[in-house]
């Protein structure tokens, strides 16, 4: 075989194997575009389909659950093209119907009862028990004029008036009068869930000497006391603490000297009704009094 024959034959396979180049499809995003319309259209549809209420099966079951909620007078707002239930299913108020005046709350069924005053009622006689058994036990032992009580909205105020009946001037030690009326209140203190606090106070008079001021004072007495009451008394230390106001608390007492009443320790017999209805206690004790 010739070479010319050879080489002729290289060619005619090369060009008949060759492929013709693809062209360009300018015209594809047609295809996203048309796919874009399709869904946009089907969501149109789904949308509109659900605007449209039937209203007979809604009707129907409108009457269903009025019937089972003893409704049986369950209607649709005229002049809507929504369907909805009528003012019938809340109740009428003073403000619907154009009257005034305040929603007066509801107690135990009584309309017109403000129901923590009726609590703050409860707590204060509560509280008056306790003081009333206190009394009871320090009058057991000769100690029921020594002690002043008052009721707010903390709780009950135990008050050991210092008039050189349980403290010495500028002392911190317990006299026997203090440990008397400490002891006696101790089981009543124990059997009580309250918290409880020892509130230290002093008078204006300057100290010297071992204090160094009213502050350390005030705050020493009310740790004697606590430590009478949890170590000799034994109630639990989780539920009682001790703090000193020194002369900063001064207590109102136009019958007595003021150097005397504010020589003193409070023992407070913390209420555990929420706030509102502690915030009322003062204008139920002056209610009562009045």
């Amino acid at each position: 075989m010739s070479t010319a024959h050879r080489t002729g034959g290289r060619q005619g396979r090369s060009r008949g194997g060759a492929h013709e180049e693809e062209h360009e499809n300018h015209e594809r995003w047609a295809v996203s575009y048309a796919d874009m319309m399709t869904v946009l259209v089907g969501l149109f549809i789904v949308l509109y389909a659900m605007s449209q209420v039937d209203q007979v099966k809604f009707e129907a079951l409108r009457d269903s659950l009025a019937q089972g909620f003893g409704n049986a007078s369950a209607n649709v707002l005229d002049g809507s093209a929504g369907v909805m239930k009528d003012a019938g299913a809340v109740p009428n108020s003073p403000q619907a119907s154009g009257e005034t005046g305040p929603i007066q709350p509801v107690i135990e069924g009584v309309p017109g009862k403000d129901p923590n005053v009726e609590l703050a009622k409860q707590e204060v006689t509560r509280l008056q028990q306790m003081q009333a058994e206190i009394e009871a036990r320090l009058a057991a032992v000769g100690m029921a004029q020594q002690v002043r009580y008052r009721i707010d909205e903390r709780g009950l105020v135990v008050g050991l008036v210092a008039d050189d009946v349980f403290f010495d001037p500028a002392s911190a030690a317990l006299k026997p009068a203090a440990q008397a009326v400490l002891d006696a209140a101790a089981p009543l203190l124990v059997a009580i869930p309250e918290e409880i606090s020892v509130e230290g106070h002093a008078n204006i008079i300057p100290v010297s000497g071992r204090y160094a001021s009213n502050w350390e004072l005030s705050a020493d007495r009310a740790t004697q006391v606590l430590r009478r009451l949890v170590e000799t008394g034994g109630v639990p230390g989780r539920r009682i603490s001790a703090i000193g106001f020194g002369d900063t608390r001064p207590l109102p007492d136009p019958d007595g000297d003021p150097l005397e009443v504010n020589r003193r320790v409070d023992i407070v017999i913390h209420s555990a009704v929420p706030e509102p209805v502690r915030a009322l206690v003062p204008s139920v004790i002056a209610g009562t009094e009045g």
